[in-house]
């Protein structure tokens, strides 16, 4: 009988998928050594995009956080995400990437899934040098995606581009939840046949309802890693359930290398917190088969129907999306994955806003057309179109433009002096000095206890509250008053 080895996506990919990068480490720290004991492979906790979103909106110290879950989680590796860029919509300078892959390691992380939105070897070959000089195993993405580029060749090139480099392991990774069984099996094929010896990782999405069955077909070819999430934080736009793929396998003869009923309890607190804290469950969903039309993240559609609505222009969705379909023609069908699909969306909002193609163009667009985001992404931008984002002023501008490459000592001395610690000086370059204070001044993260005892977890947090003297408690027989009193809480 054939093994299936997992990884855990549940505290990254799973929370960035269906919570929107809401789980606070409070919630991580709760079931993490649960989740180290049930035999993966390998958990994935972190992405650069964190950084922002735990600084700003948290109020959360996300290097804190990479720590804490490392005293948690001591059998399984730890792995991040990451690429180039430590903000995913900026050109970062090479000292501070250097310096992001050296706090990973020193922070916890053992494992870098690496990705370059446009599958250009030039970006991998940066991150995967930097990945092994500081001693992180490396993971190469081939990420999929649908257009008249993106065919069996094209992904034999990538692999054996990829495999030049020895990672060790490639993923087939699918953001948008495009992919098909049959597609599976070709591509697996492919990535085979093309980078001998190196081991194979599955990274689908549910977004089209398929992602199961697409990880039945990667374990039928012997894929040798298969990612997944934990319910409430799987389906949906996440990650195939690890229960349902796990239980599949089995069904058809193989051995998943995962412990479901360790498992069971993450379950039951995840539910409970997601209920407790009004935040998305995760379901299956129908297959729809316009995702593949304009392939736009489900994220990034709220987005627009937000900014629409804003606008009086609600109405105007559909036409929005339907020019999506040509901007991303135009620009040489970019994988519409982070940063890539939002300069297609928002390039195609204003051409509908405006009434006209390309009468007002975003700086980063300018930026794609012009190859700093990648020279080969920028070969393939229709020539026509091309002519009509460069031939205008903003754009003369950028001529001859380089990201700037300040040294670290100099953006030391610029965010807060010689004594300023590298965690701290990468949270301000990306969220900003005033969101770090604020974020300092927040005080220690929320503490989330095992809720396997939920009357018990009830009276604990209720006796933290402020706002509230006496609590009184009522349940099958039992009576619990607690009340306070000069600091002191009496029974």
């Amino acid at each position: 009988m054939s093994e299936v080895k997992f990884v855990d996506t549940t505290l990254r990919d799973g929370q960035a998928s269906l919570w929107a990068e809401n789980m606070r480490t409070g919630m991580m720290l709760a079931v993490a050594e649960r989740i180290d004991n049930a035999g993966f492979q390998a958990i994935e906790i972190i992405a650069s995009s964190h950084i922002k979103k735990c600084v700003r909106e948290l109020r959360e110290d996300p290097f804190e956080r990479m720590r804490q879950v490392a005293k948690k989680i001591t059998k399984t590796p730890l792995r991040a995400i990451g690429a180039e860029r430590i903000s995913a919509f900026e050109l970062s300078p090479d000292a501070i990437v250097d310096l992001w892959f050296e706090r990973m390691v020193a922070n916890g992380m053992k494992q870098l899934r690496i990705s370059d939105p446009a599958n250009d070897p030039a970006g991998w070959k940066k991150s995967v040098a930097r990945a092994k000089r500081v001693g992180l195993t490396t993971i190469v993405n081939q990420i999929y995606s649908v257009s008249p580029k993106h065919t069996d060749e094209y992904y034999a090139r990538k692999a054996r581009e990829a495999a030049a480099l020895k990672p060790d392991i490639i993923c087939l990774k699918d953001p948008g939840g495009l992919l098909v069984p049959e597609r599976t099996n070709a591509l697996v094929e492919v990535i085979k046949k093309n980078a001998p010896g190196i081991p194979i990782e599955l990274h689908v999405h549910c977004t089209t309802g398929l992602g199961p069955l697409c990880a039945l077909e990667a374990i039928k070819l012997d894929v040798e890693l298969i990612d997944t999430s934990i319910p409430p934080l799987a389906n949906a736009s996440s990650n195939p359930s690890v229960f349902n793929v796990a239980q599949n396998a089995h069904s058809i003869g193989y051995s998943p290398l995962v412990d479901l009923e360790t498992l069971a309890p993450v379950e039951k607190n995840l539910t409970f917190i997601a209920k407790r804290e009004n935040l998305p469950i995760g379901e299956p969903v129908e297959y729809d088969y316009s995702q593949y039309v304009h392939q736009v993240p489900g994220g990034m559609i709220s987005n627009l129907r937000f900014q629409l609505k804003n606008i009086g222009m609600l109405d105007r969705l559909d036409k929005v999306l339907e020019e999506a379909v040509r901007v991303r023609a135009d620009l040489g069908y970019p994988i519409m994955v982070t940063p890539f699909s939002q300069f297609v969306g928002s390039q195609a909002a204003i051409n509908v806003i405006k009434g006209e193609r390309y009468a007002q163009v975003t700086d980063q667009v300018i930026q794609y057309a012009m190859g700093l985001w990648g020279e080969e992404a920028a070969s393939e931008v229709a020539p026509n179109v091309k002519d009509k984002i460069l031939n205008r002023p903003r754009a003369k501008e950028f001529a001859g433009w380089q990201p700037p490459q300040p040294s670290l000592e100099e953006m030391r001395s610029k965010l807060g002096g010689p004594s300023l610690g590298d965690d701290e000086l990468l949270m301000r370059y990306v969220a900003g000095n005033e969101d770090v204070d604020a974020m300092r001044a927040a005080g220690a993260p929320k503490q989330y206890s095992d809720t396997s005892n939920p009357l018990l977890t009830l009276v604990q947090e209720l006796s933290q509250r402020k706002d509230c003297s006496q609590i009184y408690v009522q349940k099958d027989g039992l009576s619990l008053t607690l009340e306070k009193r000069a600091g002191l809480n009496r029974q």
